[in-house]
């Protein structure tokens, strides 16, 4: 029963934060551009649902992976979020990069002009990217950090929970495969893993009261 509820997990984990956004993308009226385009497009859709993920793969998420050893789940939980926050750091040059291979203004000139506009989807984006470059910075040295555990699983918990929201706010505001569907899925997975993680340090100190 165990190994049935395991894959039935995987099945479910793989469906959601990956099928549905790519399906959300193949079926969007969005007019399509260059296959570089596109191709970054679903790299940053993936990357970004996969960070959704990292709430729902973690301890705060016991219940729904019931049958899972959590030090496999912790495991993925550290190398996926390595892999992404990689992706997603890069984002920025990623927007930029067919400018390289298309007429008009240069990359240069199209990155400073992207990061000087100050618009309320770009600075949430710069914002989040700051956040994120921290989370993955402290998580890369925790052992060199001068803080317990547990300060630092609570440091690293505020950031996720930012770092999330204005993550969400930017895509919402600026991504460019985003309709009704998309919206309402990463606004259920987005609040579904701040109340997860909000709601596990309430327990905690409830518990320490």
């Amino acid at each position: 029963m165990d190994s049935r509820i395991k894959i039935y997990n995987r099945i479910l984990a793989i469906l959601i934060f990956t099928g549905l956004p790519v399906m959300f993308w193949a079926l969007s009226e969005v007019p399509r551009q260059s296959v570089l385009r596109e191709t970054i497009s679903i790299i940053t859709l993936l990357a970004f649902s996969i960070m959704l993920l990292q709430f729902y793969l973690a301890r705060i998420n016991r219940p729904m992976l019931k049958g899972q050893k959590m030090g496999k789940v912790l495991k993925w939980h550290k190398t996926l979020g390595y892999i992404f926050v990689v992706v997603l750091l890069i984002h920025p040059f990623l927007v930029i990069l067919p400018r390289y291979y298309e007429s008009g203004i240069n990359p240069k000139d199209a990155f400073i002009t992207m990061i000087t506009t100050f618009n309320k989807g770009i600075v949430l984006g710069i914002i989040a990217w700051g956040l994120m470059f921290l989370i993955g910075l402290t998580s890369l040295i925790r052992k060199v950090l001068p803080l317990s555990y547990k300060t630092w699983r609570l440091i690293h918990g505020i950031l996720s929970i930012a770092f999330i929201i204005t993550a969400s706010l930017h895509v919402l505001k600026l991504g460019r495969h985003i309709d009704t569907s998309l919206s309402v899925f990463i606004i259920l997975l987005a609040s579904g893993g701040v109340f997860l993680l909000i709601r596990t340090y309430i327990l905690s100190n409830s518990k320490k009261a």
